[in-house]
């Protein structure tokens, strides 16, 4: 039978104490993973958006292209200008 020696109270609550640490730094990975997909959510659903408000740019531009030809508008005054 192998050798058996009492550790002292120091050590094990050492050893308890490095245990606990490396359980919270797991969980707190955890938590930042759960906060990152979240974040993937939101950017994913933020980047279908940018991409229909490009295709309603794309359309509205080429509406008012077959309208009134090439050119610019202000908005301020609510003008259009033709270009040639």
């Amino acid at each position: 039978m192998s050798e058996q020696i009492k550790l002292s109270e120091e050590e094990i609550t050492q050893i308890k104490t490095l245990q606990s640490n490396q359980q919270n730094l797991i969980g707190q990975f955890g938590q930042l993973e759960y906060q990152m997909q979240l974040i993937e959510l939101q950017k994913d659903k933020l980047v279908e958006t940018m991409t229909t408000l490009q295709q309603e740019e794309v359309k509205i531009g080429q509406e008012l292209n077959e309208k009134y030809g090439n050119g610019t508008v202000d908005l301020e005054s609510g003008m259009f200008t033709k270009t040639e």
